[in-house]
């Protein structure tokens, strides 16, 4: 997944160069040290593109509540009508 975000662009860039210095680590340290470091590393732009969908996904929310309003009170005045 890509964002348009300049701080997800500079996390995912942080990502593969740890990804490509991590390469040069020992084989003995496969799947300690290096799958450790490459995972937390991942995890940035991961995560700043969830907090991004949750936010889009309270905005939603807040439209979605506001609509109901809206039309919660068109029924109502249809019925006093």
């Amino acid at each position: 997944m890509e964002s348009n975000l300049e701080v997800w662009k500079t996390a995912h860039k942080l990502t593969l160069a740890v990804y490509k210095i991590t390469q040069n680590f020992p084989k003995s340290e496969q799947f300690g040290l290096t799958s450790q470091v490459r995972r937390s590393v991942a995890s940035v732009p991961t995560n700043i593109i969830e907090g991004q969908a949750r936010q889009y996904k309270k905005r939603i929310h807040s439209v979605l509540i506001y609509f109901k309003r809206i039309f919660g009170r068109n029924k109502l005045s249809f019925i006093f009508i």
